[in-house]
C-alpha cells in the first residue's frame, strides 16, 4: 500500500525537514517488508490566498485516484500507535493501493475536503504546527511499521 502526505505548505531545510526525511527512511525502509509503502510527500501552496477552500482544490487535486483519504485535525479520533498499526494493516489487507493523509495550513481542512475523508485522526486536544503535523506523522508511519515487524522501537 503507497502512502502520500498531502500538506499545504513547502517545507524548507532545517531540523523538521532532517527529521522529517529521517523518518520517512526509515518507514520505507522497514515498511516495505510489510507492505506498506513507498512514501510520497505532495506539497501545494495557494499562492492567491484563496484560503481554505483554495487548499482543498489543490490538495484534492494532488490525491491519487481511488486512494484512501484520512484528515489530520484535531477533531479527529484519537488512537494509540498500537491501534494505528493495526489499522495500517486492515487497509492494507483489505486491498487499499494508495493511503492518502492530508495536513491543512494554517486555517485547518475545508469541510469539503474533510467530509470526503474516510477516516480522520487527531495527534490530541491541542493544535500542532503544519510543518511539525508532517514529523509527528511521518514518525507515526514509521512506529506502525515496526509495530507489525515486531520491532523492538516501540515499547509498551
Amino acid at each position: 500500500m503507497k502512502i502520500h502526505i498531502c500538506a499545504v505548505g513547502r517545507l524548507r531545510s532545517g531540523p523538521e525537514r532532517t527529521l522529517l526525511d529521517d523518518y520517512l527512511d526509515r518507514f520505507d525502509k522497514t515498511g516495505r517488508a510489510m507492505g506498506l509503502g513507498p512514501v510520497k510527500l505532495h506539497e501545494v501552496e495557494d499562492r492567491k490566498g484563496g484560503g481554505m477552500a483554495a487548499e482543498a482544490q489543490l490538495l484534492a487535486g494532488v490525491l491519487p485516484k481511488g486512494a484512501r483519504i484520512c484528515t489530520m485535525d484535531e477533531r479527529g479520533k484519537l488512537m494509540s500507535s498500537p491501534e494505528f498499526a493495526q489499522q495500517m494493516a486492515r487497509l492494507r489487507d483489505d486491498g487499499a493501493g494508495d493511503l492518502a493523509f492530508i495536513i491543512g495550513g494554517a486555517d485547518g481542512i475545508d469541510p469539503s475536503l474533510r467530509n470526503r475523508a474516510d477516516m480522520s485522526l487527531s495527534f490530541g486536544k491541542m493544535v500542532w504546527p503544519h510543518m511539525l503535523a508532517r514529523v509527528m506523522l511521518s514518525e507515526q508511519l514509521y512506529r506502525a511499521a515496526s509495530i507489525l515487524a515486531g520491532s523492538p522501537y516501540h515499547r509498551v
